[in-house]
């Protein structure tokens, strides 16, 4: 992730659930289905059973409060963070690098990422993976479903509420295509809008 993009998240903060929800500048777009899917997915991820759970890039927590056990945040901007410490008192909150991660060697039973490896380019891609299985004894991935309707890997502009506009780079999955990138595991959850491979 570039510094521009790690930028943008930190001003996309106080929007960003915007997204999930259906609100703000997200309230007119077309995505049928998806309250439903990401309710679907919310469950998913709730029926998860680990004693500790580390969840890396993880925003405002959206996803985390789903989460049980010992659990733990990690994201880059400090206003990320401010909302899921707000969001979820239990949880211990941490500013830090996905890629170079502050825990010691299988530290969690279960490491959760949403949709943060599909911004990774292929570099990063393998930097995490290794991370991920060192402190972790399993990791899930949440990230954005394959569609007909856009390419598989592109560079998004994307315009926040203030009118500045970003440019992210964005993958595209299907679960099998995940599992093979990554090497193993199977699918936890398998939509239009989203996929969850748990490895």
């Amino acid at each position: 992730m570039t510094e521009a993009e790690r930028a943008y998240y930190d001003r996309r903060a106080a929007e960003y659930d915007d997204w999930y929800l259906g609100t703000g500048l997200f309230a007119q777009r077309a995505r049928p289905g998806w309250a439903e899917e990401l309710a679907a997915l919310r469950a998913a991820v709730a029926s998860l059973r680990f004693s500790s759970c580390l969840d890396v890039a993880c925003g405002t927590g959206f996803l985390t409060e789903s989460l049980h056990g010992l659990v733990t945040g990690l994201d880059q901007s400090a206003s990320m963070l401010g909302i899921a410490r707000a969001r979820i008192p239990r949880g211990v909150f941490v500013r830090g690098d996905a890629l170079k991660l502050p825990f010691r060697s299988a530290q969690f039973d279960c490491l959760v990422t949403g949709h943060f490896y599909g911004h990774l380019d292929e570099t990063a891609r393998r930097i995490f993976l290794i991370e991920a299985r060192r402190v972790s004894k399993s990791f899930l991935i949440i990230d954005a479903a394959a569609r007909d309707d856009v390419p598989s890997e592109e560079h998004q502009e994307r315009v926040l509420n203030d009118g500045s506009r970003h440019l992210v780079y964005k993958r595209y999955f299907t679960p099998e295509r995940l599992i093979t990138e990554i090497g193993s595991g199977r699918t936890l959850h398998a939509g239009q809008w989203f996929v969850g491979v748990l490895a």
